[in-house]
């Protein structure tokens, strides 16, 4: 059983460190205010954003913050 904690804390602590990543990377959400100001929402990138890379990054901060909820609930009930 201990070496399945380690597994899951190696595993735990590679998902924190890919989440702090895509999220260091994502521009803030001032950057898309002044553009919708401007009227600049229906752009291309407006209509196509979950194919940008900012909707990449996106699509990825949410499957690593549930594997990261996912891996520490599962180390808590094996605690």
């Amino acid at each position: 059983m201990a070496v399945v904690k380690y597994i899951l804390t190696g595993l735990l602590v590679l998902a924190e460190i890919f989440l702090i990543a895509v999220v260091l990377l994502q521009s803030g959400r001032k950057a898309g205010l002044s553009g919708a100001i401007a009227g600049g929402a229906e752009t291309f990138f407006g209509k196509n954003k979950a194919r940008s890379f900012e909707g990449k990054l996106q699509r990825w901060t949410k499957i690593s913050a549930v594997l990261f909820i996912v891996l520490t609930l599962i180390l808590v009930i094996l605690e």
